[in-house]
């Protein structure tokens, strides 16, 4: 036996060892799968009288700024001791101005919420496919009958980037006021009427500047 024919019968092992190590993917439904996951941000608001305080609602309105709040968020007001309604009323009028309304409050609040304060909690949630992508197995060698490791991870990586409230992965999302053809019609009827952009129609307004085309 010549010297290459020895060397290729001890690499033998190895090659087809490698060739069973990688991601298993014995189905055609993919091992990787869309994980959700949850931040919440807290920001204490000092009020007086129930209502807040002065610079407050300047203060949150800021903070929700710089938070870019927007769609898929959720907004809550942490107050145990339900004393400070108007403040909440306040609270639901500055989360009103990114076009949001109040949540129900975290059933875990990070820390008890100080006498005289009130706690805006945003929850913002999160998909991704963890370990995608995935070339981990060699398919040129599968002897296993194992789909590709990579399998599923473009389709469902694009899922979770796409998905408008990550949560409606976990629990879906209910059908009201998505079914009125008129709402989901607006959007289309607005654009056909807009003025052409050539003509000073259709132009992109800041945030909160009012009287836009």
């Amino acid at each position: 036996m010549t010297k290459s024919s020895l060397i290729l019968a001890a690499a033998l092992p190895a090659l087809l060892l490698g060739g069973c190590m990688g991601t298993r993917n014995r189905g055609l439904e993919s091992v990787h799968q869309p994980v959700v996951t949850r931040a919440d941000y807290a920001l204490d608001l000092a009020t007086s009288g129930g209502l807040l305080a002065n610079g407050e609602s300047e203060r949150l309105n800021g903070w929700l700024g710089a938070m870019r709040l927007g769609f898929g968020d959720t907004v809550s007001v942490d107050d145990p001791n339900r004393v400070a309604t108007g403040a909440e009323r306040q609270v639901a009028a500055v989360v009103g101005e990114y076009g949001l309304l109040l949540g129900e409050p975290p059933a875990v609040s990070r820390a008890p919420v100080t006498p005289g304060t009130l706690r805006v909690v945003v929850s913002r949630s999160r998909a991704t496919v963890p370990g995608c992508p995935d070339w981990s197995r060699d398919a040129s060698n599968e002897f296993d009958s194992n789909t590709s490791s990579n399998q599923g991870c473009s389709v469902n990586s694009n899922l979770a980037a796409m998905v408008a409230r990550p949560t409606d992965l976990v629990h879906g999302s209910s059908s009201v006021g998505y079914l009125d053809p008129v709402i989901r019609g607006r959007a289309i009827e607005e654009y056909r009427k807009a003025a052409p952009t050539g003509r000073g129609g259709t132009a992109v307004q800041a945030a909160g500047v009012a009287g836009g085309k």
